[in-house]
């Protein structure tokens, strides 16, 4: 059923407007993190500011070490996003391509841990990375990542469950073994969930607070989300350098997932070419 042209414009327009709603906070703080202190705080607010100061993003980076929170945070990223990527996509291989006893219990006890929330298990991990020396590290931050994620793990599944068998059933036949059918099979037909399972982790590694503000101490391990916290006094709040850092750093998920996107879209729609 074909829409009529007045229909398509009402969606559009709607749709715009729906979009300038979500983006004029994104759009206020990038024109006021040019602003001075006293103009982004004055009532009633201005979009545009009266005198551009691009010396706030070098101001506001040279107020602490952030050339050193951002190697931090893109160890922690590219970390985390490759442990996630090969573990997840193992154990989903073996969930969705062998058969073996007990495998749709362990499958059940493994997503059942999606429903235990963090909070539940800091002091646990705590206590155990504390007995390994790795507090006040980037191992606490990293380390897990390399076990997999039930969710991650879900996913992958899902899209494996939809492979016809004859792929390595050819495999097979040509001498190939279940790791060679895995590495060399599954994971070019993965790529499009890999990348999907990549943009997720690394947007939720980039940004996390929790985790760094537990486990490290030295200012010198700190990555950017705890930097960024450091402008937030108990009395008082530095908004310029705030606003500068964060625009910063919500710079690199952006264009991560504009180029992605096109797989994104692939790796939630389960089929294969």
């Amino acid at each position: 059923m074909k829409m009529s042209k007045v229909s398509k414009t009402v969606i559009y327009i709607l749709l715009g407007l729906v979009a300038i709603y979500f983006l004029s906070p994104f759009v206020y703080m990038l024109f006021s993190a040019f602003k001075t202190e006293a103009e982004a705080i004055a009532f009633p607010p201005k979009l545009f500011p009266s005198e551009w100061r691009f010396q706030n993003f070098a101001d506001a980076w040279n107020s602490q070490p952030f050339g050193r929170y951002f190697l931090n945070s893109v160890l922690v990223t590219v970390g985390t996003t490759i442990g996630q990527v090969l573990s997840c996509s193992l154990v989903a291989y073996g969930f969705a391509r062998f058969n073996f006893k007990g495998k749709n219990v362990l499958f059940m006890i493994l997503l059942s841990t999606m429903m235990i929330p963090w909070d539940v298990t800091m002091i646990p991990q705590y206590m155990e990375f504390n007995m390994f020396g790795w507090i006040n590290t980037l191992k606490p931050l990293v380390v897990p990542a390399w076990f997999g994620s039930a969710y991650y793990i879900f996913l992958m599944r899902q899209f494996l469950m939809g492979i016809p068998k004859d792929f390595e059933e050819a495999a097979r036949i040509d001498g190939a073994n279940s790791f060679q059918i895995y590495w060399k099979i599954f994971m070019p037909i993965l790529r499009p969930s890999l990348i999907l399972v990549g943009v997720l982790n690394m947007i939720t590694a980039w940004n996390d607070y929790l985790g760094p503000l537990i486990f490290l101490q030295d200012r010198s391990k700190y990555t950017l989300a705890l930097g960024l916290a450091q402008f937030k006094g108990v009395h008082t709040m530095q908004i310029i350098p705030m606003l500068c850092i964060t625009i910063i750093m919500i710079v690199p998920p952006i264009i991560i997932f504009i180029i992605a996107q096109k797989y994104i879209v692939e790796g939630t729609s389960g089929s294969i070419k």
